[in-house]
């Protein structure tokens, strides 16, 4: 996969080229610190399949370089790396593939190569050009950590954030009926009934010439006082992450290595940066079936063992919700195998301290007793 760098700022070049350099078949083919320089660089080169582009730049922001990507067929997929997350929302109204906020981890960026090429490999076997236009082909559907939909003829550029909102909510119950009243109630609530049809219905239309261009004005279909989505041949993310868990099953130590590919294809919250409110369970939903996923798979692999992995997977986790007693009582057997007797007690005492300062409570008894168990454990085989 050939990558283009655009900032203004050398220093992240060669940043950002370093971090890219771990991924076997990343090639970094052009780095800019202009808008200008580097869409003439596109106007020479084609097989450029990924940009990493700061927003705020001289001679035009990447937002307006993002825009005439789009425009001109959407190639390469857009990335943005910028300190601003302000322009989230706006950068994915662009269809972007991710939004990146300085500095960048080499963690975060992994998931965004692992998502980039996912796109790459789904758009690559979508069906041919010459496919009837009522399928447009494979649609590719991004809602974990960002949202985009795109096919082999392109990304969907929203008309509005209204009709990006509708697809959405139509996603998440695709090929049933909504009704009207439903969708008013959840989409547009807060407006009078006569506004909130007329936006309802401004909404349907831009929604259907949002996704013409790809082939699927006719997937919104009107049915008996509402609408649905057809969408027969989508690659989804969010069922795809669901479908995988669903396969492994139990995790044990002879399935823990696959349960390190499935890991990756949660790629963030749903929906990323939009956060609808209507979609709140469905968020807290995957985003449990995911930390119950990564705990048992942390424990899989403590089982092999390989605790760094089990580490880097439970870090993870308790970024994302440091309360978790269970993925801190992991993270301490992690440090208890690895002999890390330091590790161990910063690990328990830091937690001791965050219930303390923010709840006002101590850890559970059963916390507790394991830290004493692992910590005498320690020590006994440290004894003379």
């Amino acid at each position: 996969m050939k990558v283009m760098l655009v900032d203004d700022e050398p220093v992240m070049h060669l940043i950002m080229r370093k971090m890219l350099e771990k991924y076997p078949g990343l090639e970094v083919v052009g780095t800019f610190a202009d808008a200008s320089s580097a869409a003439a660089f596109l106007t020479e080169r084609e097989d450029v399949d990924l940009a990493f582009v700061d927003i705020s730049m001289p001679g035009g922001s990447g937002l307006s370089f993002a825009a005439k990507v789009d425009q001109e067929g959407g190639r390469p997929q857009i990335v943005f790396v910028t300190s601003h997350k302000d322009f989230a929302v706006n950068a994915f109204e662009l269809s972007a593939l991710d939004y990146l906020v300085k500095p960048v981890t080499q963690e975060r960026l992994e998931r965004t190569v692992h998502r980039a090429l996912e796109s790459r490999k789904a758009l690559g076997t979508a069906k041919p050009a010459d496919a009837p236009a009522q399928t447009g082909g494979r649609v590719n559907v991004s809602v974990l950590g960002d949202f985009a939909v795109q096919s082999e003829r392109g990304r969907v550029k929203w008309m509005s954030g209204k009709s990006a909102e509708l697809f959405a909510y139509l996603l998440l119950s695709r090929g049933k009926r909504i009704s009207r009243h439903r969708l008013i109630a959840e989409i547009f609530a807060g407006m009078t009934v006569a506004n909130a049809e007329k936006y309802l219905n401004t909404a349907v239309y831009q929604l259907r010439k949002s996704l013409e261009p790809i082939g699927l004005r006719e997937s919104v279909r009107s049915e008996n006082d509402g609408y649905a989505l057809e969408l027969e041949d989508a690659a989804v993310d969010y069922e795809r992450f669901e479908r995988e868990t669903a396969r492994l099953g139990k995790l044990h130590a002879g399935n823990a290595a696959d349960a390190l590919d499935v890991e990756r294809l949660y790629t963030g919250d749903l929906f990323g940066a939009k956060a609808y409110v209507w979609a709140v369970q469905h968020t807290e939903r995957l985003a449990n079936r995911y930390a119950a996923f990564v705990r048992a798979a942390a424990a899989a692999l403590l089982e092999v063992p390989d605790t760094a992995a089990a580490a880097k997977l439970l870090q993870k986790l308790h970024a994302r919700n440091p309360w978790d007693e269970a993925v801190v009582s992991l993270l301490m057997r992690t440090h208890a195998m690895e002999r890390d007797k330091k590790g161990l007690t910063a690990q328990y005492t830091d937690y001791v301290k965050l219930l303390g300062r923010e709840l006002g409570i101590k850890p559970s008894k059963e916390l507790l007793l394991l830290y004493d168990s692992l910590v005498s454990g320690l020590s006994e085989n440290t004894d003379p």
